[in-house]
């Protein structure tokens, strides 16, 4: 599935892909004129095309919704990435005040992950998955640099949120007429 980029007869400024989801659970690619499945949507998703999902009704956006489905089928055809326990921690989070800091930490590590997994894919752009199968398994003083910058970034990144929560303390106290 290929988007065209000239002569799409689109006159969208933003250059978001959009994706109607109809009653019948069909998915409508309004960029290419035709229905389209959730494999197609985690394929725009692997390509890193901008889109958005919504419903064709009432034009709430689905995005979310859609990008859980493929999570979930990802999660149970084939081999699972979170463990049942990390899938309880995170419910755990859900209502509780750590909540939203939760979410910052959990997207700012994916994002340095993603940025490592970028490196080491620009390093060696003709490896097969089983080499770099192969490569992760080796334990390699790259890969241990690579995982050890990683652990830095990760530290970082908690570091920030420990700090952002604090001064977020501060400041409810303050506003409360109470002084650390």
């Amino acid at each position: 599935m290929q988007k065209s980029k000239a002569g799409s007869g689109s006159a969208r400024s933003d250059a978001v892909r959009v994706i109607k989801k109809y009653p019948n659970r069909r998915l409508y690619d309004t960029d290419t004129s035709t229905y389209i499945t959730l494999t197609d949507v985690k394929t725009l998703v692997m390509d890193n095309e901008p889109f958005v999902v919504r419903d064709a009704k009432t034009n709430d956006d689905l995005t979310r919704s859609i990008l859980l489905q493929i999570i979930l089928e990802e999660e149970t055809a084939g081999v699972p990435i979170f463990t049942e326990q990390v899938l309880a921690n995170i419910i755990r989070f859900y209502g509780h005040a750590m909540q939203d800091f939760m979410g910052s930490y959990l997207e700012k590590n994916v994002q340095i992950f993603m940025d490592l997994q970028s490196r080491m894919t620009a390093q060696a752009p003709g490896a097969t998955p089983e080499a770099w199968k192969q490569f992760m398994n080796a334990q390699s003083p790259v890969m241990e640099g690579m995982m050890g910058t990683y652990l830095e970034q990760s530290r970082s990144a908690f570091n920030q949120l420990q700090e952002q929560m604090q001064k977020n303390s501060e400041q409810m106290l303050a506003a409360l007429g109470l002084k650390r």
